[in-house]
């Protein structure tokens, strides 16, 4: 193996007069140290984000080790090693084919002795192959993290701390670092540690412990000091357990070293390690989905190299046990539907392509001629406006797959609007909320996502442990409907009085604050639940970064239009200035996240599963 060193690179360079050298540094060695183990489904990702690292490969070297497999772990890494071993300064893989499990161990998630006396001498191995090689820092690494941002390397190097670890995000409250170590070492919650989560304050901060993604700066001289075995703690000041990131944080405490976490950036994500009892192919797989999910969210795709497609399974594709699911979006909104569909590969969910009635096709004489009356005295009760032709064209889509869901005589639909995220563990949740509705009955409609707007509790649906009894709500982000809540809704002839949808459908269910406007609708016996918690969420709120409102940055119609009872002789006037400009400034729009008394912040538990790190280390485990 070749030995990396931190040297300058000298250049020459021809200058008059004679030469001239100017020194260059380059950047300091990396060692990157693997413990892999029954990741099959993680590492064609792991890999692809490892390998897109900006940072100079002839400068980092790979030690990865393996064992115990029951999957394709070990063929996957030699896939990728195969071409992209060349890159790197050097790589030292070993693995061992056999046996698949330990005797001692039950499940493949049972953490015993001796698994933890296995990923202890592995991670001293690692520290002690880096310092004989004189890397300048080695990172340690878990085989289910993805550094999505391509400058985490980089950026770390750059701190120059002894020990720090970017933080990760999960799909629950679980990360990287604790901020608190209670007397016998395991976690302790403290207020710190959602301030950090959440980037409520943001920065580097010194914390007792850091896993998972670690950068250690081995030029530090302190450092020879750190150690994964109980052994080499200074005697008598450890009765802890035999665990290798609390052994590790010890040696850095009884060194006089801080350990730092990073949130400076949003470096990636990390899975949340299984609990005793859990499977791979089931909780593992899943919690993955959801993460891929946050990954398409925030990228609009997920990282995949081209050879490491083939170890990636294509996710079954069904309708969720409904009659069909439609995805309402705009033609001309194909990033939005490309994401939409990436989504949907993650989830396996069959989804149809509704094409969304556009508001920009719209203009006074088009409304008018397809013959919709606007509800007299509507205005938007946050900016006193008429309706958008944005708005109208909402409408139309929704109204749309209505008379399509009777037409086609479809019992149940799922309806979905193109701007969502999905929480995680959707689809089975989605499946828990769906039985619970059929076992009970008296169902029209159920909202999947949306915004309460009323601060007072609502009821829960008797016998279920899914469904309240829905308020007052906007939005449409995703409901579904069955056959006779599509002919209630129809039934009203709501383009004869055309208010927007979310406004419409809270009057049709008896719930709606305005009563002089609910006193146009006759039949309001539409019966509408909500999932608690919701299952889909806006992907932006008004103000956040890439927001775009189709409904509200629209061409407004200015009243004239004829109403109901006013014998459609009236004629509109729109003001071009407004036809997709910019919002006025200060003016609220029904996006805007403050306006939601239950927004949740940037990271929410998901409602399944642990709750932050509340786990024993025999199941927190989740390196090798």
């Amino acid at each position: 193996m070749a030995v990396l060193l931190a040297i300058v690179s000298l250049s020459l360079v021809t200058v008059a007069g004679g030469d001239h050298v100017v020194p260059t540094l380059q950047l300091p060695t990396v060692m990157v140290a693997v413990l892999v183990r029954n990741k099959e489904h993680t590492l064609p990702y792991f890999f692809s984000y490892l390998e897109d690292l900006d940072y100079p490969k002839d400068r980092v070297s790979l030690w990865i080790r393996s064992d115990h497999n029951e999957d394709r772990s070990i063929d996957i890494t030699k896939s990728w090693l195969k071409r992209t071993t060349a890159l790197y300064h050097s790589v030292d893989f070993k693995y061992r084919s056999e046996p698949q499990r330990r005797a001692s161990e039950k499940t493949s998630t049972h953490w015993n002795e001796d698994r933890f006396t296995d990923v202890i001498r592995l991670k001293q191995d690692a520290l002690q192959a880096a310092r004989t090689m004189w890397a300048d820092f080695i990172l340690f690494l878990d085989a289910d993290v993805f550094l999505t941002h391509r400058e985490t390397l980089r950026h770390l190097v750059g701190l120059k701390l002894p020990i720090v670890a970017p933080m990760l995000v999960s799909d629950a409250l679980y990360s990287n670092f604790w901020c608190g170590m209670t007397p016998d070492y395991y976690y302790q919650r403290t207020d710190d540690y959602k301030k950090i989560l959440n980037y409520d304050q943001v920065g580097q901060w010194a914390v007792p412990m850091v896993h998972s993604a670690v950068l250690v700066h081995l030029n530090v001289a302190q450092t020879r000091q750190l150690t994964f075995e109980r052994k080499n703690l200074p005697a008598g000041r450890y009765d802890g357990p035999v665990d290798d990131i609390i052994i590790f944080a010890m040696s850095a405490n009884y060194s006089g070293l801080s350990m730092h976490v990073c949130n400076a950036l949003l470096y990636g994500y990390i899975m949340v390690p299984l609990e005793a009892g859990e499977t791979v192919p089931g909780k593992d797989v899943e919690q993955l989905t959801n993460v891929l999910s946050y990954i398409v969210n925030e990228y609009g795709e997920v990282n995949l190299k081209e050879d490491l497609r083939k170890f990636v399974p294509t996710v079954p594709k069904d309708k969720l046990s409904l009659s069909n699911i439609y995805m309402i979006n705009l033609d001309r909104r194909t990033e939005r539907r490309t994401k939409m569909l990436k989504h949907f590969d993650l989830l396996g969910l069959d989804v149809e392509h509704f094409p969304a009635v556009d508001g920009k096709q719209l203009d006074d004489k088009k409304v008018h001629d397809m013959g919709i009356r606007f509800l007299p005295g509507y205005a938007d009760p946050f900016h006193k406006r008429p309706m958008t032709m944005g708005e109208i064209g909402c409408f139309l889509s929704h109204y749309n797959i209505w008379e399509r869901m009777v037409r086609l005589h479809e019992p149940e639909v799922l309806v979905l609007e193109d701007d969502i995220r999905f929480e995680p563990f959707f689809r089975r949740r989605a499946y828990g909320v769906l039985a619970d509705a059929r076992r009970i009955g008296g169902w029209d409609l159920i909202y999947f996502g949306r915004k309460r707007l009323q601060e007072e509790d609502e009821k829960w649906i008797d016998g279920s442990e899914y469904l309240v009894r829905a308020g007052y709500s906007y939005w449409t982000l995703g409901y579904v409907i069955t056959l006779e809540g599509a002919k209630k809704l129809l039934r009203e002839n709501p383009l004869q009085k055309l208010l927007p949808v979310d406004e419409y459908i809270p009057i049709m269910f008896g719930n709606h604050p305005n009563e002089s406007w609910a006193a146009h609708f006759h039949g309001r016996t539409l019966s509408a639940w909500s999932a608690a918690p919701l299952l889909l969420y806006p992907t932006h709120y008004t103000g956040d970064e890439g927001y775009i409102s189709d409904t509200e940055d629209s061409a407004r119609i200015d009243g004239t239009l004829p109403s109901v009872g006013s014998g459609g002789s009236g004629s509109t006037v729109v003001n071009n200035e407004t036809r997709d400009g910019a919002p006025v400034a200060g003016e609220p729009k029904k996006g805007d996240k403050e306006q939601l008394p239950n927004a949740p912040v940037l990271l929410a538990d998901s409602g399944i599963g642990q709750n932050e790190h509340d786990l024993e280390a025999k199941n927190r485990r989740n390196e090798l």
